[in-house]
């Protein structure tokens, strides 16, 4: 399977997914008026992705804003995650990463790690300088 790389610009996300290395990423900013021409292709591959099963793989979540729409398709994508691990597909563990400080983007994963039925982890970093 190939990979899928995305430039992040403007207020659209950087998308990351290595299939050889099980590393899947979506990090900076996704803040878009419309989310669908976005997130289509990343919720397209990740459904050709997990049509495999025995999978093993990270999905991290570097994020430093994002926005409500956006908020609704993270949320699809969890589910999506959840359905293959509790299947026993596969096994995911999601990393949500904050900056030191940034309640809400903690809480964000707060919220979203209880409806979570894998591995949910919580990881804050040092502020930038």
């Amino acid at each position: 399977m190939e990979n899928l790389f995305i430039e992040g610009f403007e207020e659209r996300p950087q998308v990351d997914f290595n299939a050889n290395t099980g590393i899947l990423e979506i990090s900076e900013s996704s803040y878009p008026e419309y989310t669908k021409e976005i997130y289509t292709p990343i919720v397209d591959w990740l459904t050709q992705y997990l049509a495999t099963n025995g999978r093993k793989f990270t999905f991290n979540f570097r994020m430093d804003y994002f926005n409500t729409s956006t908020s609704s398709r993270f949320q699809k994508i969890i589910e999506q995650l959840n359905d293959y691990h509790t299947s026993k597909k596969g096994e995911v563990t999601i990393n949500w990463f904050y900056e030191e400080g940034d309640t809400d983007m903690f809480e964000y994963g707060e919220d979203y790690s209880k409806d979570a039925k894998m591995p949910f982890n919580l990881i804050s970093y040092p502020p930038k300088s």
